[in-house]
C-alpha cells in the first residue's frame, strides 16, 4: 500500500476533485472553472513551490497550456473543420443520406451510422453531429423515423469514429500529446484505428438495432412544420428550367418545394415562376435548378458588396411588426433593394384568425402584413441595418451560404493535412497548422472569421487541463494514485486491468470534462504500467478509449446536449442505451488491445 502522500500531492488532488465537483455542478461556466482552476494552481505554486523549484517555475507550470502544442493542434483542427462547413464540402454527403433514407428508412439508419463513423475519423465531432442533425428532423418531419429514435444512435457513431484516430477529437490530441511528453513513443494518425474498428463492428448493429428500439417515439410531441416562403424564381438562360417542363427536371427538385403553375407547360426564359417551400427547400432550389429568387442586379450587388467588405453571405430571417414601413407595401413598391442592398428571397404569411395570409394587389404582388417573415439574402452590415432600418424582428437561424467553389479545395486541405500526418512525414501539430494557414491563405476561412470557429470555452478547457494533468505528475500524486490502484489490479488478469481503467476513466468523463479526465488519467497510466511491469501504450490507449466512452449523461459531451432538445430526451435516455453500450465497448476494447499487444 501506498504511504502517505506529500501535501503538493494531496493539494493536487483536492484542487483535481474540486475541478471535477464544479464542472457535474454545472453552476458556474466551463470557462470560470477552468480559470480558477488555472489561477489557484498559480498562486499556490508562487507561494509553496514544488520541491527544487522557483515560484516563477510554478506560474510557468500553471500557464504553461497556453502555449502547449497540443491547444495548437486542437485550434488548427477547429479552423480546417470550419472550413469543410462554410464551403459546403460536406453537403454532397448529406443529400446522398436523405435519397438514401427515401429508399429505405433502416437502410437509411444504417448508412447514416457508418457515414458518422467515417467522416468523425477526420472531422471533429461537433460539426459532424452539427451536419447531420437538419437532415434527421427535417426526416422526421416528413413522416421518417422520428428524432427520438435516431439522434441518440447517430451521436454515439460520431463518438466511436471520433475516438478512431489521434486527430478524431480534441480529447484524442490532449491523451497522446501528454504521453508523448512523459515518454511514449509518437503515435501515428491510424496508429490504433483497426482496435476501434473491430469495436465498432460491435457497437455499430447495437445502434442500429437495439438502441431505437429502446428509445420512444417524440412524433406525437413534434414542434409543427417549418415556415413555408412564396418566391418568383427567375428563369435565366443557364437555368436547369429553361425550355423544360417540370416533369422533365422532377429529379432535380428539392423536396417541399411546390410549383404554383401548371406542369406540362415549358418554363420559358425570363419567365418568373412563382414556388413555395422552406428555408432549405428555396436555397437548394436556387443552387440546384440554378436559378434566382431576386433580380440579378441585386444578386451581383451583394456578391461585390461581400467581396469588398470579406463578409460572407447570409440568409436570415426577420419578422416584420406593427411599427414596420413594409407594412402594407410589396417587394417592388418597398425600395429593399435600393436603401439596403438585402434581397428578399421569399415572404412567409404565417395562419391568422382572419385568413388574409395570400393577400394581393391588383398586380398580383404579395402585399407584406404585420407578423410576416421576410427571408433576406445580404451581408451582415446590410442585413443589420435593414433590420434595425426597418423594424424587423431577427430570428434564429441565420445561415451563411457555403462558399462552394472552395469545397474541393478545403477537402484537399484537410486530406493532405490527415495524409502528411499519417504517414509520418511531420507531426500532426505541424501538418494541422500548415492546413489550418492554407485555409486562410485561400479564403476557405476569412481570417476575421476564425472567432467562429474556435470555442474559447475549449481553449480555456484544454489549458486548464494540461496544466492540473502536470501538476498532478509533478506533484507525485499521480504516482501515489498509481500505485494504490496498481495494488488493487496487481492480482487481476491484464484485460481487467486495462477494463478496470477504462471504467475508471469513462465514470469521470461521463459526469465532468473528458479532457479533463484524460490528462488526470494518462500520467495515472504510466504509473500503473511501472508498477505492474506492462508496457504504457495500451493503459494510455484505455485510457483515450475511455475518455470517448461519453454516452451515458448528456452532460458527457457538447454533442450530447447538442441533440438532447431535438430528440426531446430524458436523462434516462442517455442512461437507458448508453451504459450498455459502455460496458459493450470495455468488453470488446479490452481483449482487442490484449490480442493487439500480446498481454
Amino acid at each position: 500500500m501506498p504511504g502517505i502522500p506529500s501535501y503538493h500531492a494531496i493539494a493536487a488532488i483536492v484542487v483535481t476533485v474540486a475541478m471535477f465537483v464544479a464542472f457535474a455542478r454545472g453552476r458556474m461556466a466551463v470557462e470560470i472553472v477552468s480559470l480558477l482552476t488555472i489561477a489557484v494552481i498559480a498562486v499556490g505554486l508562487y507561494f509553496l513551490p514544488l520541491p527544487g523549484q522557483g515560484p516563477t517555475e510554478g506560474l510557468t507550470l500553471a500557464f504553461s497550456g497556453f502555449g502547449h502544442y497540443a491547444l495548437i493542434t486542437i485550434c488548427a483542427l477547429m479552423i480546417m473543420g470550419r472550413g469543410l462547413v462554410v464551403t459546403g464540402a460536406l453537403d454532397p454527403a448529406a443529400r446522398l443520406l436523405e435519397r438514401v433514407f427515401k429508399f429505405n428508412q433502416q437502410l437509411g439508419l444504417l448508412v447514416s451510422l457508418v457515414l458518422a463513423f467515417v467522416l468523425s475519423m477526420g472531422v471533429n465531432d461537433t460539426p459532424v453531429v452539427v451536419l447531420l442533425l437538419p437532415i434527421f428532423v427535417q426526416l422526421a418531419s416528413r413522416g421518417g423515423l422520428p428524432t427520438s429514435k435516431t439522434l441518440i444512435p447517430v451521436n454515439a457513431a460520431v463518438l466511436i469514429g471520433g475516438m478512431a484516430t489521434t486527430i478524431g477529437t480534441s480529447t484524442n490530441v490532449l491523451v497522446v500529446s501528454i504521453a508523448d511528453d512523459l515518454g511514449m513513443a509518437p503515435m501515428s494518425v491510424f496508429h490504433f484505428t483497426p482496435i476501434v474498428a473491430i469495436a465498432g463492428l460491435v457497437a455499430l448493429p447495437y445502434l442500429w438495432l437495439v438502441a431505437p428500439r429502446m428509445l420512444g417515439d417524440n412524433s406525437a410531441a413534434a414542434v409543427a412544420g417549418e415556415r413555408q416562403f412564396r418566391t418568383q424564381l427567375r428563369v435565366t438562360e443557364g437555368s436547369l428550367l429553361a425550355n423544360r417542363s417540370l416533369a422533365q427536371v422532377e429529379g432535380r427538385v428539392p423536396e417541399g418545394l411546390e410549383f404554383h403553375r401548371p406542369h406540362d407547360r415549358p418554363f420559358e426564359v425570363m419567365e418568373r415562376v412563382e414556388v413555395s417551400g422552406t428555408h432549405e427547400a428555396i436555397e437548394e432550389a436556387i443552387r440546384t435548378l440554378k436559378s434566382e429568387a431576386a433580380p440579378a442586379w441585386v444578386v451581383a450587388r451583394i456578391r461585390a458588396r461581400s467581396a469588398e467588405t470579406r463578409e460572407d453571405v447570409l440568409v436570415a430571417e426577420l419578422t416584420v411588426t406593427a411599427d414596420s414601413r413594409l407594412v402594407g407595401r410589396t417587394l417592388p413598391t418597398s425600395g429593399i433593394a435600393d436603401l439596403y442592398g438585402v434581397a428578399i428571397i421569399g415572404i412567409h404569411h404565417p395562419k391568422r384568425l382572419i385568413l388574409d395570409a395570400d393577400r394581393r394587389n391588383p398586380a398580383g404582388d404579395l402585399v407584406i402584413s404585420e407578423g410576416d417573415v421576410l427571408l433576406a439574402m445580404g451581408v451582415e452590415p446590410d442585413i443589420a441595418l435593414f433590420a434595425n432600418g426597418d423594424s424587423l424582428l431577427r430570428l434564429e437561424g441565420a445561415r451563411e451560404l457555403p462558399r462552394r467553389s472552395k469545397a474541393l479545395l478545403a477537402l484537399g486541405i484537410m486530406g493532405g493535412s490527415v495524409g502528411i500526418a499519417s504517414v509520418g512525414l511531420v507531426p500532426i501539430a505541424v501538418s494541422a497548422l500548415a492546413g489550418a494557414i492554407a485555409m486562410f491563405v485561400t479564403g476557405c476561412v476569412k481570417f476575421e472569421r476564425v472567432g467562429q470557429a474556435l470555442s474559447g470555452q475549449v481553449i480555456v478547457l484544454v489549458a486548464a487541463s494540461i496544466a492540473v494533468g502536470r501538476i498532478i505528475d509533478e506533484s507525485g500524486a499521480a504516482d501515489w494514485l498509481g500505485q494504490g490502484l496498481a495494488g488493487g489490479l496487481q492480482y487481476l488478469p491484464t484485460a481487467a486491468v486495462l477494463a478496470a481503467i477504462m471504467i475508471f476513466v469513462t465514470i469521470l468523463t461521463n459526469f465532468a470534462s473528458n479532457a479533463t479526465a484524460a490528462t488526470i488519467g494518462t500520467p495515472i497510466a504510466f504509473a500503473i504500467a511501472r508498477q505492474l511491469g506492462l508496457p504504457p501504450e495500451p493503459l494510455v490507449l484505455a485510457v483515450l478509449f475511455g475518455c470517448n466512452l461519453c454516452y451515458a449523461t448528456p452532460i458527457a459531451y457538447q454533442t450530447n446536449m447538442l441533440i438532447m432538445a431535438e430528440g426531446n430526451y430524458e436523462f434516462r435516455d442517455y442512461i437507458r442505451t448508453g451504459v450498455p453500450l459502455v460496458l459493450l465497448m470495455v468488453t470488446v476494447l479490452s481483449i482487442a488491445l490484449v490480442v493487439s499487444y500480446g498481454l
